[in-house]
Order: structure tokens, then sequence, then C-alpha cells
């Protein structure tokens, strides 16, 4: 007889294997170490005084005492706040806001299908605009230091008895430098000295972000689904260039497995050292060349039109060296755009230093050509770049209708429903990087004239010492009231709009909370707290109509400046006294609005850096603008998550590396969530599976993925969703910047839980005796949702496993989690 089989025995319960650690990422604003982690007692486990990962000092050990963390994580900080703020004087980044804004127009193409030529394209028009605003800035500076100063106010006697510091130069003085040539030789140091001070900011910063490799041994393979296999960035190589390991064209996000192929995952993306080299040294050669260009300029015309003693064959050269030289810096620009699929570790050395050098040598050739004496020659009226500031605002406007041309087309080719302005987000923006450019530069001469003047008023004619800037700037400054009176009007319809909202959420609100008895105050803030947060879902179509008014007002003052050649003051001569008194109005008006506001935008900036409350109120504009790297605009503020995103990559690798059966979450609020996303795909595909993923007050879908299609649409979504083990999405309806994430996945794979109630209890309860207060986009760790939320990733991570399968585990088997 048999023996008896033995019942099986029960399995013994799952235990947790290892340790979990939670990696905590601040938002806007930054917050200390301290506030984050709940205890002042901290220690510093990596990183720098800028950028670092903190753990609570108790928690220092916590791997080697994985018992004391079975019911709760290790808890990390990775406190990045020092990328963005400090010193009060950083705040001078904020003059250089319109080549932020044209760079983030780079990254607001829609998702191409198919249509590498056309990504390209795009790249190189926003390339171009952002080429345009550098040669902008630099003859803004010409044009107050050759113009004013030197060519006018010198070369006027009752301007210049008022400025004793000018009397050097003045032509009545007689003396060497009275001459107009060498006036204007000696005036060429200052703009010289910007585009000086522009390529040592950008090289200083360059050394810092651009150039800190990550950790090796991350570049992608040709068959990495998370890495080159397809061409989805903006100007990613050639897919028709010859070769294996060539990308296939931009597939918006698919690769042919079907499984999502982000941008933000290649191993070049956040190592742009090559790149910005490039446009650095050619956005360096074109302000020199545009230096060059008024200097020689003005001494060519006046020996082509006497007999002098300079031969004209030298202005000849000299002009004709400068016009080769603004070839290939076009060139240069146009050539290339990224390289993402590697990290491109080399650099054109020979281009980098000779480009900006050749340049410099021109401007030193046209300093010695003008300084060649011209005893006859004397200044009169203004310098000549009048053509100069029209041409620019031409070739910008058209720069911008081709660009959104080639936006719309890959828009139809993949319209995506949620993508801002029918795919027309990029060349919007575009439009307002250029209106800035505009009215900054135009400001700033206004200003000067009006101050080298005394009590004249510039291009008015009447007891003005001077002529005043270049007529097109007046006009661009008069229409500054225009365009605000008809911003009155969508801003008055969101006004109403948002009442009539909050009035018909109230009784919305009192459901939600109900059996709670209902109270008339209480119940309106609530409403109007939420009505006010959906306006940012509103702003896209305001941006829309102040770029739209932008471009026609524009068009109408180089139409207005053109036709008259006269400032809108003298253009309204004859017209009647209203419109003559509406002209004057709207001349002057404009003119200190601009002089106002520029002073206005750089105290509040530079409060900004300095405050914390500040900080956060216009913070998520900003920490937008410097998210993503310099593709387009080499004088741009610094890329902070050039840095931010290798350190929680690195720290999240290292960490599972050194903990094989560990768990971790990666916890991000606000701007922190995007980093956090953005390191996730910077994963060595091994590890990702190992990660949970936990967002909350999370701007990635409601502003990148509308914003920023083709790197945070639904395919990157998607994808980001499939390849991390799990992932929470914590969003309030009184958020103005968090919202749900919208994964497109059927079943709804559960990743938004929210709408999370704000404020928790209506009024007093037993367990909530005090009033609850409205939180916002803030303290998302105070609801029991985020706890519940955290433990639930920890739960679906594992790793559980029966002893025994632990203790086999501990004998030979690789230690891989089972998540």
């Amino acid at each position: 007889m048999a023996p008896a089989t033995p019942p099986p025995s029960a399995p013994e319960p799952p235990q947790h294997t290892g340790t979990s650690l939670e990696l905590l990422v601040h938002g806007v604003g930054g917050a200390t170490p301290q506030e984050m982690l709940g205890d002042p007692r901290i220690v510093r486990v990596t990183g720098d005084e800028v950028a670092a990962v903190y753990r609570r000092t108790e928690d220092a050990d916590g791997e080697q005492r994985p018992e004391r963390y079975r019911d709760e994580p290790v808890a990390e900080a990775y406190c990045w706040s020092g990328l963005t703020s400090g010193n009060g004087s950083r705040a001078l980044w904020l003059l250089l806001l319109p080549f932020m804004v044209v760079n983030l127009a780079h990254w607001m193409r829609p998702t191409a299908t198919g249509r590498s030529r056309a990504v390209r394209l795009y790249g190189v028009l926003v390339r171009l605009v952002a080429l345009s605003l550098t040669v902008l800035l630099t003859a803004a500076a010409c044009e107050v230091a050759l113009d004013l100063l030197a060519w006018q106010c010198a070369g006027a006697d009752a301007c210049a008895e008022r400025r004793s510091w000018l009397g050097f130069l003045a032509e009545r003085q007689g003396g060497w430098w009275s001459q107009p040539g060498r006036r204007l030789a000696l005036a060429a140091v200052m703009p010289a000295a910007l585009v000086g001070l522009l390529w040592y900011l950008s090289n200083r910063t360059w050394s810092a972000y651009e150039s800190q490799r990550p950790l090796d041994g991350q570049d992608a393979e040709a068959d990495d689904a998370f890495g080159a296999a397809a061409g989805h960035g903006p100007n990613a190589p050639d897919p028709d260039a010859p070769g294996p390991n060539a990308p296939r064209p931009d597939t918006g996000g698919a690769s042919e497995a079907g499984s999502v192929s982000p941008a933000l995952g290649r191993p070049g993306f956040w190592y742009g050292r090559r790149l910005v080299a490039r446009l650095r040294a050619a956005h360096t050669a074109a302000g020199f060349l545009t230096v060059a260009a008024a200097v020689a300029g003005a001494a060519a015309r006046y020996d082509r039109g006497a007999e002098g003693p300079v031969p004209r064959f030298i202005g000849a050269a000299v002009e004709g060296g400068i016009l080769v030289g603004a070839l290939v810096v076009v060139g240069v620009v146009c050539r290339r755009g990224r390289s993402e699929q590697t990290r491109d570790t080399r650099l054109d050395g020979a281009l980098i230093s000779w480009l900006p050098g050749s340049a410099l040598a021109l401007l030193a050739l046209a300093v010695l050509y003008a300084s060649w004496s011209r005893p006859d020659w004397q200044s009169s009226g203004t310098l000549p770049g009048e053509a100069t500031f029209r041409l620019l605002a031409v070739g910008q406007g058209i720069l911008v209708i081709a660009l959104a041309v080639v936006a719309r087309g890959l828009y139809r080719r993949t319209p995506e429903p949620r993508t801002v302005l029918h795919g027309l987000g990029g060349p919007v923006v575009a439009m307002l990087a250029c209106a800035l450019g505009g009215v900054m530069t135009g400001g700033v001469a206004q200003r000067v004239a009006d101050w080298l003047d005394g009590p004249g008023t510039p291009g008015m004619g009447r007891g003005a010492d001077i002529a005043g800037p270049p007529v097109l700037l007046s006009w661009q400054a008069s229409v500054i009231p225009l365009l605000l009176i008809l911003l009155l009007l969508p801003v008055l319809a969101l006004v109403v709009r948002t009442a009539r909202t909050a009035r018909r959420l109230g009784p919305v609100v009192e459901a939600e909370y109900a059996p709670e008895p209902p109270e008339a105050s209480r119940t309106r803030r609530i409403a109007r707290i939420r009505a006010t947060a959906a306006l940012t879902d509103s702003a896209p179509w305001i941006v829309g109509v102040v770029s739209a008014a932008t471009l026609l007002l524009g068009a109408g003052a180089i139409a207005g400046s053109w036709y008259s050649d006269r400032v809108p003051g003298r253009a309204a001569d004859g017209s009647g006294p209203l419109l003559e008194s509406l002209a004057d109005a709207a001349q002057s008006t404009g003119s200190w609005l601009i002089g106002f506001g520029f002073i206005l935008f750089v105290a509040g900036g530079r409060r900004a850096y300095k405050d914390a409350s500040a900080r956060r109120t216009i913070g998520i504009l900003w920490d937008v603008g410097t998210f993503w790297p310099r593709a387009a605009h080499p004088f741009a503020p610094p890329c902070y998550a050039e840095r931010a995103v290798p350190d929680l990559a690195s720290r999240m690798s290292a960490w599972t590396s050194t903990t094989p059966r560990g768990r971790l979450v990666i916890s991000g609020h606000s701007q922190g969530s995007v980093l956090a996303a953005s390191a996730v795909w910077q994963l060595p595909d091994a590890t990702r599976p190992r990660v949970a993923l936990l967002t909350y007050g999370s701007p990635l879908e409601r502003l990148y993925g509308r914003w920023f299609p083709a790197y945070f649409g639904p395919g990157p979504l998607l994808g980001l969703h499939r390849s991390v083990h799990c992932w929470r999405n914590l969003w309030r309806p009184t958020d103005p910047i968090g919202g749900p994430v919208r994964i497109a996945e059927d079943p709804d794979p559960g990743v938004d839980r929210g709408p999370l109630k704000d404020p928790l209890a209506y009024g007093r309860t037993p367990r909530l005796p005090l009033p609850e207060p409205i939180l916002g986009h803030s303290d998302y760790q105070a609801d029991p949702a985020f706890a519940d939320a955290r433990a639930d990733l920890l739960e679906e991570l594992g790793p559980r496993v029966p002893r025994q399968a632990e203790a086999r585990t501990q004998k030979g088997t690789s230690g891989r989690s089972s998540g």
C-alpha cells in the first residue's frame, strides 16, 4: 500500500525582502530639505551646495536596518532650488527673456508622423528667429551707443554742452576724437562689450550645465525601444541618411513594435554640449558682425558720396568681408540641429574658435577703417539705421508666418485634440519673443533719447536737440496703448465667465460635502477658487490673441513708419485736433509705459529670485522656460534640467544597483513631477520596471502635454505609464497648475486619483474641529490620499516572496526584483 501523500504545507505569508525608498522632488519655488523631510536634523547623502540628496540623520543607514522600514519607506529629498534661485543679481537673466521665449518655441512643435524634413525645417526656422533676436539686441545697443550718443548728441552742440562727459567727442572741440568716424569707433566698444558679456555668460553656464556628463554606460543601443528607435525630437538626424544605425522617421512616439519611444529617453537629450558651443560661436560672431556693419557702413557711405582721402575699395572690401561672415553664420545656424541618439562628446573646435575670432578681426578692421582721418566729415541727422530695424521686423514676421505654415502642416498630419491652438503654439510663442525683443530694445532707445534730449521730445522737431531713434521704434511704442486696450476685451470676457462658472459650481460644491449644512460664504469661496484655477486652461487662447494682435499692430507700425517716415506725433499733423492729440498721447504714453514696465520687470525679477513667495507666483513660467535645453538660442538662461535630470537618474540607478531587492518610489510635486518623469525615462530598461512614480499637483499633461505635445503628449505619457511598474497621479480641482495626466488606454489604468476634496472638510467636524484651509497647489501630503497612494505603489512594487524563495535567492540567484 502506497504511503499517503502528505498534504501540502501552507505557504508562509509574504515578506518584504528589501528596504523601500521614497525619493522626494520639490516643485516651484523650492523647499529646504528640512521642510521636505520634516526634520531639522539632516545629512547630505550626495551632491553639492547647488543640488543634493538629503536624508534624516536617523535614516542615514536605513539599508542596513530594513526591519525598521517595513511600514513606510526611507525618505530622501532631492533639493534643486539652488539651480533656479540665489543671488539677486541673477535677475539680470530676465533681460534675456526674449531669448528664453524663442527657445521654448523650438520645443513646441506638434507631434510629427513621417515628416522628418518638415521637422528639420521647423527647427531651422526657429533658429533663424533666434538669430534675428541676437542681431536685434546688438543693433539696439549700436543705436544707443553709436547713433544717439556718438553721432547725434556729440555732433549737436546743445546736447554735448549738457553732457560734459561727452565734451572730448564734441565736434566743436576740434580734437582727435571729434571726427564722426573716430567717435563711432570709440562708441563701438559698448555693443562689442555687450556681445562679449553674453558670450562669457553662455560659456560659463555651458561649463556648469551642458558640459556635465552623466554616468557612463547609459547610451541607448540601436534596438532600444526607449532610446534611439524613433527620430522623435526636433531636428533629429536625417532618417534618409545611409548607415545601419540611422534612425527611423518620427512616428509621433510609437515604434514599430508598438512601444512608445520618447525623445526624453535618449542618452544625448540632456547633454547639449556640442550644439550650444556651435550656436554660441555663431551668435557671438553675428553680434560682432552687426557692430562692424554699423561702424564700417557709415564710413563707407561717406566715402562713396564724397571725394576723400580714403580709397573706396577699402570700404567695399570691409563690407564684403562682413557679408561673407554673415552668410557663414547663417549657414552654421541652419546646417544642423541637436544630436540626441548618442552623447555627442565632440566639439567643432575650429568653428567655435575661428568663427567668433574672425568676426572680431573684421570688427577691428572696421574700427581702423572708420578711424581714418576724414576732416570734412560732419554728423547730422541720424545714422541710416532705420532700414536695419525695418528689415529685421519684416524678416521676423516672414519667419513666424512660415513657421506657422510648417507647424500647421505637421498638426494636420497627426492631430491631437489637446494640443494648444491646433498646433500653432510654437509660432505664437515665437511671435511673442519677437515682440518682447522689439519692446525691450525700443524702450531702451526711447528712454536714452529722452534723457539726452532734456526738455525736448526726440523726433518731434520742436525744441529737440537730437533727431532721436529710428522712426519705427516710436511707432512700435505707440501701438502699445492700443494693444492694452484691445486686451481688455478678452480679460473682461474671462472675468465674466469665471463669475458665471463660480455661480454654477456652488450647488456642485454643496452636493460634494453633503450632508453637511451649507454655508453661503464657504460655498462661494470654494467655488470661486475652483473657477479661478480653471483659468489656466484658457491661457492658450489669451496668448494667441496677444500674439495675433501683436503681429497685426506690428505690421501697422512698419507700414506707418515706412509711409510717413516720421514719428506718429508728426505724421498726424494736419489730420485734425483729435487725431493729432491721440497720436501725441499714444507716442508719449507708449514710450513711458515701456520704460516703466522695464524697471518693474527687472525689480520684480530680482525680488522673485530672493523671495520664495514671489518666486512661487511667477516661478512656474520661469521654471518651464528654463527646463528645456538651449537648442535654439545659446544666450538663453541655462537649463537646470541638464543637471537635475541626470542627478535623479544617477541616484535611482545607483540605489537600485546597490539594493537589488529594494523598492523605489520617486515622488514629485509640481515641476518636480516633470523632473521625476524625465529622470525615469533616462533609466536603463532593467531599472525602469523596478520604479514606481507618484506625482501630485503635476503639470505633466495640463501644461507640458498641451504645449509640448511631441515630448509630453498622449503617446509619450502612455509609454511612461507602460515602462514603469506603477504610477499614481493626485490632483485637485482647486489647483491652477496640476491636473490629471489622462492616460489614453482602455481600460482606464487608474493612474489619476482625483479630484481630491479641497478643503478636506466643509465645516467643523469631530476629527477636524477647526476650519480646514483650501490648499490648492500646495501641501498634498496633508491629504490622506497621499499616504494611501504611496502605500498602494509600494504594495504593487513588492518584492514579496515566500521566505523559502528568499533563502534560495540569497544562496545564488540574481536577486532581481520580481516587479
